[in-house]
C-alpha cells in the first residue's frame, strides 16, 4: 500500500482537545490506520485526552516539546517517539519557537 500525502488536503487544525494554538495536517484515515503528518504551530498544544482508538505514536522528525502521558512528562525533540498506549490520557506541546513536526501513527486495535 502506498500513501501519497502530497494528494490529500492540508487542514488547519486550532485548539485540538482543546489545545492551545494550531496545528496543520495532512490525515489518512480507514479503518486500521490513522496516520498524519503534523506540525504543530509554535506556542500550540494537543489538549489532553483519552487515547481510545489504538496506541498513538508520534515520531519527533524536528522541533522541541513535551508529552504527557498518564500524568508522567516526556522533553520531545528531533529522532524520538512518544507512545501513547490505548486507554491512556496524554497531551502534546510544542515547548519551542519553531514548529513541532511529528509523524503520527495510530493502529487500531
Amino acid at each position: 500500500m502506498i500513501i501519497n500525502f502530497n494528494g490529500l488536503k492540508e487542514m488547519t487544525i486550532p485548539g485540538m482537545n482543546n489545545g492551545t494554538g494550531q496545528m496543520t495536517v495532512r490525515m489518512y484515515n480507514d479503518e486500521k490506520y490513522r496516520i498524519i503528518p503534523t506540525v504543530i504551530h509554535a506556542g500550540g498544544s494537543i489538549g489532553l485526552h483519552m487515547q481510545s482508538s489504538g496506541d498513538d505514536m508520534n515520531y519527533i522528525l524536528s522541533g522541541t516539546g513535551k508529552a504527557i502521558c498518564d500524568g508522567v512528562e516526556e522533553k520531545l525533540s528531533a529522532g524520538m517517539m512518544h507512545i501513547c498506549p490505548k486507554g491512556s490520557e496524554h497531551s502534546i506541546i510544542n515547548t519551542g519557537d519553531d514548529d513541532l513536526i511529528m509523524l503520527t501513527i495510530v493502529v487500531a486495535r
